[in-house]
This record gives C-alpha cells, sequence and structure tokens, in this order.
C-alpha cells in the first residue's frame, strides 16, 4: 500500500512514533511517504520505500503568520497525484487532520477519494485543541476522518469528554521495537556520569511546564540527602532555565547535569536506574516505555494514560499529580536495595516487551484496510 503519514518532525513522542511506525510498515513492504516542514528526526535513512517531501511555506509581508496547513494541504494533493497514494495517516489533530481534510475535498474534485486515518497523541486535545479558538475545528476534522485512533484509553476518554465526537476511537497504544534495544553494551561508560557507589536518576522531555520539571528537582534533592545518586535531565524547552536556576538555589549543581536534546537515548538510558516522570498530563508516557525497555523503572504521577503503562508496584510506582514526598519515598524504595533495584529493572523490561511493535504494527494495518475498503463505498 502506498501510505502518506504527516507528523511533526520533532523530538515529541507523536513525531517519534509516526516515524518509526512509517520505517516499520516500509519494512513490511509498504511504500511510505512522510510530508512535513522538516525531515523527521529518528528518519535516518531514506530509501526506496522511505520518501520525504517538504513542505514549503512562502513568506508574504501580508501574512502575520504564515499558512502551513494551506501550505500542507496543497503539497498532500501533489503528492497524492504525483505517487498515487491510496491513503493519508495525519498524528496530531492540530493542523494536520484540518489540512487532511482540505486534501481530501480537493482530490475528490478530480474523481480521487483518499482514505483518511487521524491518531490522536495528546496535546492536541488535552491542551490545544480544546481551546475555544481551535475546538470546532478540531471536533470537525475528527468526524470527518474516515478512521480514528488513540493512543491510550484515557486519552479516549479524554476525547469523547471534551468534544462532541460521533466517531468510533480505536485505541493503539505506542510502542517500541524490541530488537533496537536489544544490543548489550559492554560498557555502558557509567563512569562519566556518577561514581560506583551513585545512583544515577534520569528525566527526558521537551521541559514545558505540563511535565512539571521543579517536581524532579525536589523528588532528585530529597532522594541525595538520603543516598548517593546523580540526576541527568535530558531535552530543551521553555521551563529549562528556571531549573538550572533551581538546582543552582538548592547546591546541586554538581549532582545534576543538564544535556539538552540527543539522539542517544538509549546510551543514556543504559546506565540510569531510575526515571522521573511527575507530568500534569500524558496521553500514553513513551518516555516512560522508552525507559522501561532500557530496564529502567519508572517513578511517575498516575495522570493520563501514564498508569496504562507504569504498573504500579511492578515496574515502578504511580503517585497523585505533585506529590512528590511519595514519589521519593518511592524511589528510595527501589533505589536503596540493589535486589529490589534488579527486580524492578527486570519487571521493568518484561512489561515493555508487550507493547513491542511487532504486536502494535498489526493494529495499525487492519485500520488501514478497513478505511483503504470503504473507499469503494463511497460515490460521486
Amino acid at each position: 500500500m502506498k501510505i502518506a503519514i504527516v507528523c511533526y518532525p520533532t523530538f515529541g513522542g507523536s513525531g517519534v512514533v509516526a516515524t518509526e511506525l512509517g520505517i516499520a510498515l516500509a519494512n513490511r513492504g509498504h511504500e511510505i511517504h512522510f510530508v512535513t516542514y522538516k525531515q523527521p528526526v529518528r528518519l535516518e535513512l531514506l530509501n526506496n520505500r522511505i520518501h520525504f517531501h517538504e513542505v514549503h511555506v512562502p513568506e508574504y509581508a501580508l501574512f502575520h503568520y504564515q499558512p502551513y496547513e494551506l501550505a500542507l494541504s496543497s503539497k498532500l494533493v501533489d503528492t497524492v497525484k504525483l505517487y498515487g497514494i491510496e491513503l493519508l495517516h495525519v498524528h496530531y489533530a492540530i493542523p494536520h487532520a484540518y489540512a487532511g481534510y482540505m486534501a481530501k475535498k480537493m482530490l475528490e474534485e478530480d474523481g480521487i477519494y483518499l482514505p483518511m486515518i487521524t491518531t490522536l497523541h495528546g496535546t492536541d486535545i488535552t491542551l490545544v485543541g480544546k481551546h475555544p479558538f481551535y475546538k470546532p475545528a478540531v471536533t470537525f476534522s475528527i468526524n470527518k476522518s474516515d478512521v480514528v485512533t488513540s493512543v491510550s484509553s484515557s486519552l479516549k476518554k479524554n476525547t469523547l469528554d471534551l468534544f462532541d465526537i460521533k466517531q468510533d476511537i480505536e485505541v493503539i497504544p505506542n510502542f517500541i521495537d524490541k530488537r533496537k534495544y536489544s544490543t548489550k553494551f559492554t560498557d555502558c561508560q557509567r563512569s562519566l556520569m556518577a561514581t560506583d557507589e551513585e545512583r544515577i536518576i534520569t528525566h527526558i522531555s521537551n521541559f514545558r511546564k505540563v511535565k512539571r520539571i521543579p517536581d524532579i528537582i525536589h523528588i532528585f534533592d530529597k532522594i541525595q540527602k538520603e543516598i548517593p545518586a546523580k540526576l541527568i535531565m535530558v531535552g530543551e524547552g521553555p521551563e529549562k532555565e528556571g531549573a538550572e536556576l533551581l538546582v543552582e538555589k538548592l547546591g546541586l549543581s554538581d549532582r545534576v547535569v543538564f544535556l539538552g536534546n540527543s539522539n542517544q537515548i538509549d546510551k543514556i538510558l543504559c546506565f540510569s536506574d531510575l526515571f522521573l516522570l511527575p507530568s500534569e498530563s500524558e496521553s500514553f508516557g513513551l518516555a516512560a516505555l522508552e525507559a522501561m525497555i532500557n530496564k529502567v523503572p519508572v517513578i511517575s504521577s498516575n495522570a493520563g494514560g501514564i498508569a496504562e503503562v507504569n504498573q504500579h508496584g511492578v515496574t515502578g510506582f504511580l503517585s497523585d499529580i505533585g506529590n512528590i514526598d511519595e514519589m521519593a519515598a518511592n524511589a528510595l524504595r527501589i533505589l536503596r536495595d540493589d535486589n529490589e533495584l534488579e527486580k524492578f529493572k527486570a519487571n521493568a523490561v518484561k512489561v515493555a516487551e508487550t507493547f513491542d511493535i511487532a504486536n502494535v504494527l498489526p493494529l495499525y494495518e487492519a485500520v488501514y484496510e478497513k478505511a483503504y475498503k470503504a473507499r469503494f463505498k463511497t460515490s460521486y
């Protein structure tokens, strides 16, 4: 099947999932065309089954904000016609589902019916999408999609609660490819980050307010007062500067390392003992899943879909949002004892493997087949 995928090409979870999905589909023999404004960060290799089409947005003084969704819909129309695209999969409702629908209607003028699958990832629904300025367009776009999926049951519920949705929503969870984590590192170079007696705690995100970055630092502060520890903060975003100031204020500058964005997450997680994710909201918790497949237990909030990934008392612990005392206590419960830590590490990877792409990919192929067959029932 010839499939066009639209996503954000950034380090965020939706872009990562869309890119990895496209690569896996190409490996199964499908022809994949990524359509976005920049090559996705994890799309390292283009081949005869993976193609990238850049969306250019001409700048005009007339526009205060350049109309990306118009450029995207036009690019989709051109791509569909030029390459014979049979199906469109858009990730993130804003503006991709809206642009996808416009492309569908333009193509219908030429007698081309393009099935569209929309995958909801989280902030497109729970933060941006529910804003009064966008809510009508988001509702319309979801309802006009041929198939709608969400990455967790929690997100599905939020979508149905917040919007007047007439479509069925199928839950297809995020995934990892366990084969990419099968390499046995002979040396994680742990000594570069900490001494032998220190535990290494990690957080990876886009450093937005919803991630509750100050909570991470306060949790770590409580941990390091009890046991020797280091904190590794990976990512960039608006909360990073404030986090650096808080670290300095608490006198933790020699124990906290800010690494910025990285394409070597698996190597960082290789020497990590614990992952912190105390978010205000998480549609799924892909960062937690990536930690778990690297044998890293997770201390998290019980927000959104995290509980569908991080199993309380098995792969880590869940606490109410903002309960940093309990999160620190649970972290110490895991970290203080080597045997306890090893037990949680083993559980983490075992649960993570249930989210392997080999289990999830057939679910996407099934909805593709469903949408593709529906095209033949459409009359003009």
